[in-house]
């Protein structure tokens, strides 16, 4: 049995948020939600606010105990990209790429 919870479109590049996702795989969901907060990365709230949705589906969608959950899989994938202009000198036009990424995060029951 696994629960899921996923955020698609997320503003921030999905090479920001592995490397937090990365801190938080194998761990017990009360480990993981205290890794998060102490972690001063742009994609730890977005994340832990996540968590908190994965572990929400768990006891309320599948009837899970809260005390066994671990978190399984955690991945970013990459989202559309934005495409906006940036005006520079002598006429010319820069291209600003705002990434965007789709986030998972899948939760077990230890045995």
């Amino acid at each position: 049995m696994e629960a899921r919870a996923e955020l698609k479109y997320a503003r921030i590049s999905s090479r920001k948020v592995k490397i937090v996702i990365d801190l938080i795989k194998g761990k017990p969901v009360k480990e993981a939600s205290a890794i998060l907060k102490y972690t001063n990365k742009a994609a730890a709230p977005i994340i832990g606010k996540l968590l908190k949705s994965a572990i929400a589906n768990a006891t309320n969608n599948h009837q899970m105990d809260e005390t066994k959950l671990y978190v399984a899989e955690a991945y970013a994938n990459q989202g559309p990209t934005l495409k906006r202009i940036m005006p520079r000198a002598q006429g010319r036009a820069y291209q600003i790429r705002k990434r965007t990424s789709h986030i998972t995060i899948v939760l077990k029951e230890a045995n």
